[in-house]
C-alpha cells in the first residue's frame, strides 16, 4: 500500500522540536485520540526508545510495539512499530526542515511494511483512517509546539 505523508509548519526552531519529538513519551498526548495505555522501555529517547499501546476502536484490543530505530539530530527521526499479532508492521518517520522565518516544517510519513490481508482488501478505508488520524496528530502536536514557543 502507498505510503501516506502530512506535512505542518510551526513557530519553533528545528532544535527544538527534534527534541521535543526525540522523547518516545511525548508522542503520546498528541497521540492519544487514536493511541491509548501507553507503556515505555527502554532509553528515554533516541534508538532504542520503545512503547507499548493499544489502537483505541471497539472490537478486540489491537496492541502495538513502537520501537525508534533511526534518529538523525536534528533532521530526521524513524520508528516501526508491529501490531494486528505481528501481522501488521508499519513506518513512521518525522523529517524536520528548518524554514529561513526560524519556523520548523515537520513532515510525517506513514509507510506499510507489513499488511494483514483484511486491511490490504480495504485499503482505502485503511487509507483514509490513517491519513485523519495522523493529520489530526500533527495538528495536536502543533498546537502543543505552539504553545512552548516564547511569545
Amino acid at each position: 500500500m502507498k505510503p501516506v505523508t502530512f506535512s505542518i509548519t510551526v513557530p519553533v526552531g528545528r532544535d527544538e522540536v527534534y527534541d521535543f519529538l526525540d522523547v518516545l513519551a511525548n508522542h503520546e498526548p498528541f497521540t492519544n485520540h487514536m493511541l491509548v495505555d501507553w507503556s515505555y522501555s527502554g532509553p528515554e529517547r533516541g534508538v532504542g526508545a520503545r512503547a507499548r499501546m493499544r489502537l483505541k476502536r471497539p472490537g478486540r484490543a489491537d496492541w502495538m510495539d513502537l520501537e525508534v530505530i533511526e534518529a538523525e539530530p536534528p533532521r530526521r527521526t524513524s520508528e516501526e512499530t508491529v501490531g494486528a499479532r505481528g501481522r501488521r508492521r508499519t513506518r513512521g518517520t518525522y523529517i524536520l526542515e528548518e524554514l529561513p522565518t526560524g519556523e520548523t516544517r515537520i513532515s510525517f510519513e506513514f509507510a506499510w511494511l507489513r499488511i494483514p490481508l483484511v486491511e490490504r482488501l480495504a485499503a482505502p478505508v485503511t487509507r483514509f483512517v490513517v491519513r485523519r488520524g495522523n493529520r489530526r496528530s500533527l495538528q495536536r502536536l502543533a498546537q502543543q509546539l505552539a504553545s512552548r514557543a516564547p511569545a
